[in-house]
């Protein structure tokens, strides 16, 4: 987290087009400008995940348990890291100029991808953890973990739906040429179509591994299951979510 934090806040400075301009974000504060939003959660979170990262690993070097005013920050971590995936999808969704950007569950479709592919990668980590080191994560994390990933996944995908009954029941040209460019092409333009069937087809082998109790607790093809919900974020955010911005 402490890493994945620290670039998102690089990003910032890209945004800003030089690292002097970060004082003006902190001298002239603009409540109304949601990228002075996304600096105050990124650094809240940044400076939350060091400090119970360090005191927990400290204690846990130790073999103590850790300090009890941990507790409260771990609970106040919860909520401020949903925060965190709300303002970057306000970063996306107030842009009225890009059609698929322009809708009310972007910030919920961030928190269901996450909520999939975050806790995705955290078990291939535990099985690599657990395979060349001493230490091992237990079935019990893996297996909470593994129900999340289905939930999270279900809903990913459900929201997805819903960008398509909305853009083509109402039949409105600007917010159906998205999705159209994306899964068949648009007017000779469809580079970017095999990466969003590939997602599709990775989607649903992830949920027809995580729904049957037998394939989601057998490790093997937990892992496979894994795999697939990673990549199939990674294809719908990473390359749809940014390719489709130019439609």
């Amino acid at each position: 987290a402490v890493a994945s934090v620290t670039i998102c806040l690089l990003f910032i400075v890209v945004d800003l087009g030089k690292p002097m301009r970060l004082m003006n974000v902190l001298l002239y504060p603009t409540p109304n400008s949601i990228l002075f939003w996304d600096m105050i959660v990124l650094n809240g979170y940044l400076f939350l995940n060091i400090v119970i990262g360090w005191n927990v690993l400290e204690a846990e070097r130790k073999g103590v348990h850790y300090p009890s005013w941990v507790k409260p920050l771990i609970y106040t971590s919860i909520p401020w890291a949903v925060s965190i995936h709300t303002v970057t999808a306000f970063l996306y969704a107030g842009l009225p100029g890009r059609h698929y950007w322009l809708t009310a569950i972007m910030a919920a479709r961030f928190l269901a991808s996450a909520f999939a592919s975050g806790p995705s990668l955290l078990i291939l980590l535990a099985f690599i953890v657990k395979k060349y080191s001493k230490f091992d994560p237990g079935k019990e994390a893996i297996d909470k973990l593994s129900q999340i990933v289905t939930y999270a996944m279900l809903i990913s995908i459900f929201f997805v739906g819903l960008e398509f009954f909305t853009a083509f029941y109402s039949n409105i040209p600007s917010h159906k040429h998205a999705l159209e460019y994306l899964f068949v092409g648009l007017e000779g333009h469809g580079k970017l179509v095999p990466f969003m069937w590939a997602f599709v087809i990775l989607a649903i082998a992830a949920v027809v591994l995580l729904l049957n109790p037998k394939t989601r607790n057998d490790e093997k093809t937990l892992k496979i299951a894994c795999v697939c919900v990673f990549f199939s974020m990674w294809l719908a955010k990473g390359i749809g979510q940014i390719g489709r911005s130019h439609v």
